[in-house]
């Protein structure tokens, strides 16, 4: 039984939501995580933490998900009680609603949380906090996924957590709309986002991507996709990239530990 607390842990985000927003995101996690779900020996758990004014995320994180394991059972929570009534009529088989915060207000531990758009509100220093409650609900081999979009999801940098911490940070665009990686600095989540100064990994690597990109710019001729997949196989000579079978999809992993920020 998750641990109750007499106040829901956090407070409520703008609520700003739209359809697809979060579909690089999703089908991320149902590449990546997917066998661990399927693995489960009970139906695995997902949390959509924050889902904002409408259900639209939960609802496409079920379905989502469910291409990986048709088992999965999806728990949309929200701090605000108001949210929560509205999005009532949405539940069905496998996708319920419940009001609470950061504290995880269900049964068990949940194989995947997915906190999208949730921290960049909070101070930098008080991630680790929020992160490390998260972590600790988690199943042994659950995954955490915290990051920020933008408004239509064109544009998303994550970080996946297991129960031991942050393990890696992966950009994913909508290739056509890109003008060079550092696009993607403004959506890097609260963790980063203030350390995209020189001399802090997270800068360097972006430096290091649009030189990469820019070497890269023959490859155009053949589509933006080629180019992203040259520039990101000449940035994998100086920074430890993983997941390289989903780069065509405009997607760049790296481990966490190259980008953490440098200590104070």
């Amino acid at each position: 039984m998750a641990p109750r607390t007499t106040r829901p842990v956090g407070t409520a985000t703008r609520g700003t939501t739209h359809p697809h927003r979060l579909r690089r995101m999703d089908r991320w996690i149902a590449a990546v995580h997917g066998p661990v779900l399927r693995r489960a020996e009970r139906p695995p758990v997902a949390v959509d933490l924050g889902y904002g004014a409408a259900p639209w995320t939960a609802v496409e994180l079920l379905a989502r998900l469910r291409t990986a394991d048709p088992r999965v059972r999806v728990v949309g929570v929200e701090i605000d009680p108001e949210r929560v009534a509205a999005a009532g009529p949405y539940e069905r088989e496998g996708l319920r609603f419940a009001h609470g915060g950061f504290e995880v207000p269900v049964d068990g531990r949940p194989s995947l949380i997915r906190a999208a758009n949730v921290l960049r509100q909070y101070e930098e220093d008080e991630v680790a906090a929020v992160w490390a409650r998260l972590c600790g609900r988690l199943a042994p081999d659950g995954l955490l996924v915290e990051g920020t979009c933008d408004e239509v999801g064109r544009r998303h940098v994550w970080v996946a957590l297991g129960p031991e911490g942050p393990r890696t940070v992966t950009f994913a665009t909508r290739l056509g709309s890109l003008e060079r990686p550092s696009d993607l600095a403004e959506r890097l989540p609260k963790a980063l986002i203030h350390r995209n100064v020189p001399g802090e990994p997270v800068h360097a690597f972006l430096r290091d991507f649009d030189r990469a990109w820019a070497a890269a710019a023959p490859y155009a001729s053949l589509g933006a996709r080629q180019r992203w997949i040259a520039a990101a196989g000449a940035l994998a000579g100086d920074w430890p990239l993983v997941d390289g079978r989903r780069r065509r999809q405009g997607e760049v992993t790296v481990r966490w530990e190259a980008l953490a920020p440098a200590a104070p």
